[in-house]
């Protein structure tokens, strides 16, 4: 009982001041404290929970919060969970218009991207052959500007001379109509030429030729612009597509780093293959036709081979467009030509799809048939030329996700 009275402070005349409870308990009553106040009085609402009092009626500020103390939350307010749902769905209508009205700035972005992950492997090609990066981007990227610049060569001479052509014929073609019997009595019915001499006279054909050339020049000029555009952005992911990828890896949590990298390089490696394969297929399409219309002495031989490589690259319909254009011009050169020409491309797009794509694409994407055309028809129904374009390989993409990450995840549960 000694020891736990000096331990306590307990003597035999009961608690006394200053013993060892009061190092235990400082705040209880008879220490120099005041007695705390019940829950619910009015003095407790009037203390803080460090000990600092609100403002009394006596208008007294505590020193330590010279504003007051702030008030209950807000969070089971139901105005105020109505103010925060209604600016969620203000800020995802204005994050809709936002990607709307850049809809067209986000397109030229994601084939500049799409195109300089396609040009990668030619660049990495030359790398191994002891080149610099630098070295290996100034001379594939010099190549599609040749291309380019042939392209123009080959299409615009062409279009302008046939254009004069026709403008200068067109007084010949009035005649021979005018000449012509039906023509003729159409117009002694109707009074079809006079309708139009009319027309021309009083200023209407003008307005609207006019106008038509400034649509055509805007066009035009909003072409050329995105295609120097989708150039510029083209070279800058071309060289930092490294530095990119590895900022958007640090994004992911580090223990799921190496996996997502892994799966992201394969990612990168079908979208290349299948882009870099389609440019080698085109290629090939436009030096064959090429050479089979230059032997059949085709007019515009060279723009018509070219037209027909760049329509390849649209999946589905591309090689159908080219083959119609090309065997019209043959058409107009003479029958047995265009018979010739139908026959040719007929043939050549069965050798193209079942031995030059198969080989091409043997070791880098692996997309399944249906896969193909549902990814082309989606992507075209959404973006166009550009969807089409763009839907194959993500496709592939997708069915890599779904094989390494979705099924086995489907297995384990």
């Amino acid at each position: 009982m000694t020891l736990v009275g000096q331990q306590w402070g307990v003597s035999d005349s009961g608690l006394s001041p200053g013993s060892g409870i009061s190092s235990v308990f400082p705040s209880l009553p008879g220490q120099g404290e005041t007695t705390p106040e019940p829950t619910g009085s009015p003095a407790a609402h009037d203390r803080s929970p460090g000990g600092a009092s609100r403002p009394g009626d006596d208008g007294g500020m505590a020193s330590d919060r010279p504003f007051g103390l702030p008030g209950r939350p807000l969070r089971g307010n139901p105005f105020m969970f109505g103010l925060t749902g209604a600016l969620g769905v203000l800020t995802a209508w204005l994050l809709v218009q936002a990607i709307a009205s850049a809809g067209s700035a986000l397109v030229l972005i994601v084939v500049s991207l799409f195109l300089a992950i396609g040009l990668n492997p030619a660049v990495e090609a030359l790398q191994r052959r002891n080149l610099s990066r630098r070295l290996a981007i100034t001379i594939v990227f010099g190549s599609v500007i040749a291309f380019f610049v042939v392209f123009g060569l080959a299409v615009v001479p062409p279009l302008t001379e046939q254009t004069t052509g026709f403008v200068r014929q067109l007084p010949d073609y009035v005649q021979q109509l005018q000449n012509h019997p039906l023509i003729r009595s159409v117009d002694e019915r109707y009074q079809i030429l006079d309708k139009i001499q009319q027309y021309v006279a009083g200023g209407g054909l003008a307005t609207q030729m006019f106008g038509g050339l400034l649509g055509v020049a805007s066009v035009v000029i909003s072409a050329l612009f995105s295609a120097f555009t989708v150039l510029v952005l083209t070279l800058y992911f071309l060289g930092s597509l490294n530095s990119i990828k590895e900022t958007a890896y640090r994004f992911v949590p580090r223990s799921r780093r190496t996996r997502v990298r892994l799966l992201g390089d394969e990612i990168i490696n079908q979208i290349g293959g299948y882009v870099a394969g389609n440019l080698i297929i085109s290629l090939i399409a436009g030096v064959v036709t090429f050479l089979f219309l230059a032997m059949l002495k085709v007019p515009y031989a060279l723009a018509l081979a070219i037209f027909v490589a760049v329509t390849d690259l649209i999946p589905l319909v591309g090689a159908v467009i080219g083959a119609v254009v090309a065997s019209g011009v043959g058409f107009l050169s003479s029958v047995q030509v265009g018979i010739a020409c139908v026959v040719f491309f007929v043939v050549y797009q069965q050798v193209e799809n079942y031995w030059i794509s198969p080989k091409v694409f043997k070791s880098s994407v692996d997309v399944p048939p249906v896969a193909t055309i549902v990814g082309a028809l989606l992507g075209g129904a959404l973006l166009g030329i550009v969807g089409a374009l763009l839907g194959i390989p993500l496709a592939a993409a997708l069915l890599l996700l779904a094989r390494e990450v979705v099924l086995p995840r489907q297995d384990r549960l």
